[in-house]
């Protein structure tokens, strides 16, 4: 089916595309939106479903705007994917798509799922970016097309503008032999560049800039100029963070999320004992200090544990696991621990089942899951569920406006 076709938009899907159906076929379309009717043609074709470009809109939806950045688009930067809705709808087709996740992947279909909460800006929020690097050495980020190719960009209107500024200033540069660069800012001003190899033995040049730069080839950061070492505020406290180490790249969002995890928290009574899992740099458990009598801390991420000793100094009752969840868990459940509380904030891929055995097996009466994909979040409720848990409530938040991800905020009890 290589012709062009009539194609009505009936939803937006969790990976940032846009669906329709056409002779009982799912199509699956970028850069288009609900309610459109456009003219689609395809791309790739599979035996239930196929994707497909848009050749023309016919009839827009309301929510249709015009994209700020001129690498938005088809064959373009894979930055962002929602450019072309109002941020209204964003948040709208957000709180939708985890419904949806959770009743597809999870089998909940009354699951309270609350208004996504808004970014305090839409836009210029990111604190820090990862580029790839063209084949001629210019930094730039993914194509959406195949997410192979590096493209040179000219302007980001996601980063923040400090962000912005060490990018113009490292643009110029060649970076031979380098595969990503993170451009990192912190609430202090402190600006840093953390690398990443092709080969981590090579030796690299670097450009003359004011920032700090540290080699990410491992979990061994190598400074080559500077620390590396940048910080953020959030409410009273600041947290160290070595460039390419974890920590949430919307900071307003950032105070969102602590604030919701204390108020899940809150009505719990006494807690003797909490877990804070995947902890990175210590951000949940600096202010979980405050509700439990003790916390243990647990991150495999070298660098984030050095950080978090130097965040929690201040506070005696946090325990610091320099563990993998995997590992640190059910030597635990075996020493016969238990926990009151747990909150867990891991990557994208969700907790392994074993882990997840393993924290159901030490019976915290509430589990706090952060989550940045409603996928895994659905796969692992589904499997807390069958530990005896009941799900509360998720609580959406827009820390990535203007792409399709989602973080959000679910409560498991016991």
């Amino acid at each position: 089916m290589t012709h062009p076709f009539s194609l009505e938009i009936t939803d937006m899907l969790y990976t940032g595309y846009a669906l329709g159906k056409h002779d009982g076929k799912a199509i699956f379309v970028p850069y288009a939106l609900p309610g459109e009717t456009i003219t689609a043609r395809i791309t790739r074709d599979k035996d239930r479903f196929a994707f497909a470009h848009v050749e023309r809109i016919d009839m827009p939806a309301p929510e249709r705007v015009d994209p700020r950045c001129a690498h938005f688009g088809a064959g373009e930067c894979g930055g962002c994917q929602w450019q072309h809705a109002d941020y209204a709808a964003q948040l709208v087709h957000k709180e939708k798509i985890v419904r949806e996740q959770f009743a597809r992947i999870g089998g909940l279909r009354d699951v309270l799922v609350h208004p996504t909460i808004p970014s305090a800006d839409p836009w210029a929020y990111r604190s820090h970016v990862t580029l790839h690097i063209t084949p001629n050495g210019e930094p730039g980020f993914m194509s959406d097309s195949d997410g192979a190719r590096a493209l040179a960009i000219r302007e980001c209107h996601i980063m923040r503008p400090e962000v912005l500024a060490l990018f113009e200033q490292i643009k110029p540069f060649r970076w031979r032999g380098v595969d990503t660069i993170r451009l990192q800012v912190g609430d202090d001003g402190a600006r840093a560049i953390g690398i990443t190899r092709k080969d981590p033995r090579a030796k690299i040049d670097v450009p003359d800039v004011d920032a700090s730069i540290v080699l990410t080839d491992s979990d061994r950061t190598k400074p080559l100029r500077g620390s590396g070492v940048v910080r953020y505020h959030v409410h009273n406290r600041t947290f160290a963070v070595t460039v390419g180490g974890f920590f949430q790249v919307n900071s307003s969002g950032a105070h969102t999320l602590v604030d919701l995890v204390n108020d899940r928290l809150g009505d719990m009574g006494e807690i003797h004992h909490a877990l804070d899992l995947y902890a990175g740099v210590g951000l949940f458990s600096a202010f979980m200090a405050n509700r439990a009598t003790r916390v243990t801390a647990i991150e495999s991420y070298a660098p984030a544990v050095r950080d978090a000793k130097i965040n929690h100094m201040d506070r005696a009752n946090i325990t610091l696991v320099a563990a993998t969840i995997e590992d640190a868990l059910p030597l635990m459940v075996k020493r016969g621990d238990h926990a009151d509380a747990a909150v867990v904030d891991p990557p994208r891929a969700g907790m392994k089942e074993a882990a997840l055995d393993a924290l159901a097996a030490m019976h915290p009466r509430r589990v706090v899951y952060v989550s940045c994909d409603p996928t895994t979040l659905a796969r692992d409720a589904k499997r807390l569920i069958a530990h005896g848990y009941t799900l509360i409530d998720v609580q959406p938040i827009d820390m990535f406006p203007q792409t399709y991800h989602i973080e959000s905020v679910a409560v498991f009890d016991l």
